[in-house]
């Protein structure tokens, strides 16, 4: 990974969200540099899912402000990161592989995607139509393209959904590999996530 990476930061400061006409926080602010994970935890409705959507460009930004360094300065940060979330983005009718290698190619390109398949254990399935994968296969094959595609930023959302003991202890491999090389997470869960040094963040009304 690009040592370049190990300078990164990224913060929001005063961040206010608003779904459906209901203020779900204000004020909030938060602070992760290259090679920190920060977990984002707090009730249900909280608003853990949103904070990472708008990170990620997908939920409009009531108040306050992202701001990302020692990064590539031409690109936005959604453009610097991978969205991991609730629902995995796969098309039934493709195969394993052509899947991946349709992301590979939306974003740009990165390790092979045989290779980003060995390492989550779905080699053996690539000529297989997403359609018939288990949800801890679907959500395996969701981590693949953090592996095929090097971005500095994870925006992960209960990446342990669907996973079974031996798969969350090899995501959680992975995510440690991530953070030595540079990179940074940012992750929403109920719980632990195999990340022991990871600060906090706590979101909602009893934060």
């Amino acid at each position: 990974m690009p040592a370049r990476w190990a300078e990164m930061r990224l913060e929001g400061s005063g961040l206010t969200c608003v779904r459906g006409g209901r203020e779900v926080f204000a004020g909030l602010g938060f602070s992760v540099a290259g090679g920190e994970a920060l977990l984002v935890t707090g009730r249900n409705g909280a608003g853990k899912s949103s904070l990472l959507r708008m990170i990620a460009g997908l939920v409009r930004i009531a108040g306050g402000q992202f701001a990302v360094t020692g990064v590539d300065a031409e690109k936005t940060i959604p453009e610097q990161a991978h969205y991991l979330g609730h629902l995995d983005a796969l098309k039934p009718s493709l195969t394993v592989a052509e899947n991946l290698g349709f992301w590979a190619r939306y974003l740009g390109g990165g390790a092979p995607p045989q290779t980003a398949l060995a390492t989550v254990g779905l080699a053996a399935l690539a000529d297989l139509p997403a359609a018939y994968l288990s949800a801890g296969q679907r959500r395996r094959l969701s981590i693949a393209r953090l592996l095929a595609v090097q971005r500095p930023i994870w925006l992960l959302d209960e990446p342990t959904s669907a996973l079974d003991r031996e798969a969350q202890d090899a995501l959680a491999g992975l995510m440690r590999q991530h953070l030595s090389g540079g990179g940074l997470i940012v992750a929403a869960a109920h719980g632990p996530i195999g990340l022991e040094r990871a600060k906090e963040l706590r979101v909602g009304a009893d934060a």
